[in-house]
């Protein structure tokens, strides 16, 4: 009989609003006894969940599984590039953009069994200033807006569009220069946003034709539009469809420098810190083994469009 998979599912109990004692119960419940060895940790403060993937990183499991959010699962994926243990995702957050791209089932007893599957792929990753993120990282309004959903106290897709409608009407766009394959570019833009992945969350596609295994990042610099623009500009993402907008430009690249002229919030994974005046983005080709749905992997290897 083969070895059993030594696997660790790691519960973040703030992320999401399902009863967490619930979810360990459908792990328990739903797993493969016969193929794998469980551990199931609740993280207990910020930074948690990366000290308990990097034991398990050190004692030789074959993956770690991130219940949350796209924050959580940047927390754990961090310590999980370019080692043999893999990612796995049970999806509770609030955007869940990582999970949307890979179409990985928010039913969670579909979601174990992708993991009970155990069909991997090799995907990239990408860095800001060597910090890493998995999805997406942006620099302006998107990162204005994850500082403020962070900080309110209720979570949820309505929550976030009334902080996006209430910043919007009064942000302005902002000067940035960047530094993107062999040229200096100057913009003034709404927002910047660096797409390993497609899309924020909440199916929400900002990068449609962004792929997670082409060894590529996408630049996507949004223009602010009028106020009566803003329901086509948001139907438009939600359809994958932003990349036909005179508002936007997309451009492709392995590294790019971006300079403003103050230190701003920026968001990683939809988590906001600030990285100074500099900030270099990076691609981090093959460097992190994700389990994923045969579906997906099929799509992604088989040099097809990224998943619908």
């Amino acid at each position: 009989m083969d070895k059993k998979r030594k696997i660790l599912f790691i519960i973040n109990p703030i992320s999401g609003t399902r009863n967490k004692d619930t979810v360990a119960g459908h792990i328990q419940n739903n797993i493969n006894p016969n193929r794998n060895s469980v551990d199931i940790k609740f993280t207990t403060y910020k930074g948690h969940a990366s000290v308990l993937a990097k034991e398990a990183v050190d004692n030789g499991y074959d993956a770690v599984v991130a219940i949350g959010g796209d924050g959580s699962i940047n927390e754990i994926a961090s310590v999980l590039i370019h080692t043999q243990t893999a990612l796995g995702i049970i999806p509770n957050g609030s955007g869940n953009g990582l999970a949307h791209y890979l179409k990985i089932p928010f039913n969670i007893k579909k979601a174990v069994e992708i993991i009970n599957g155990f069909n991997l792929i090799t995907i990239d990753t990408a860095s800001i200033n060597n910090i890493p993120f998995i999805s997406v990282a942006g620099i302006g309004f998107d990162a204005l807006v994850a500082k403020e959903f962070a900080q309110s106290k209720t979570r949820g897709f309505f929550s976030y569009l009334k902080i996006i409608v209430f910043n919007y009407i009064v942000y302005f766009r902002k000067k940035y220069i960047l530094y993107i394959n062999n040229q200096k570019i100057k913009r003034k833009a709404m927002m910047i946003s660096l797409a390993n992945s497609n899309q924020f969350g909440y199916n929400s596609v900002i990068a449609p034709d962004a792929r997670i295994n082409d060894g590529y990042l996408n630049v996507c610099i949004m223009d602010k539009v009028p106020v009566f623009e803003a329901g086509i500009i948001s139907l438009l993402l939600f359809l994958k469809k932003i990349d036909i907008s005179k508002r936007i430009e997309i451009l492709k690249c392995k590294e790019i420098t971006v300079l403003q002229n103050k230190n701003r919030v920026v968001h990683i994974d939809g988590d906001p810190t600030y990285q100074g005046k500099k900030l270099v983005f990076k691609v981090i080709p093959a460097s992190l083994k994700i389990i994923a749905p045969e579906k997906t992997i099929n799509q992604l290897t088989e040099n097809r469009e990224t998943p619908e």
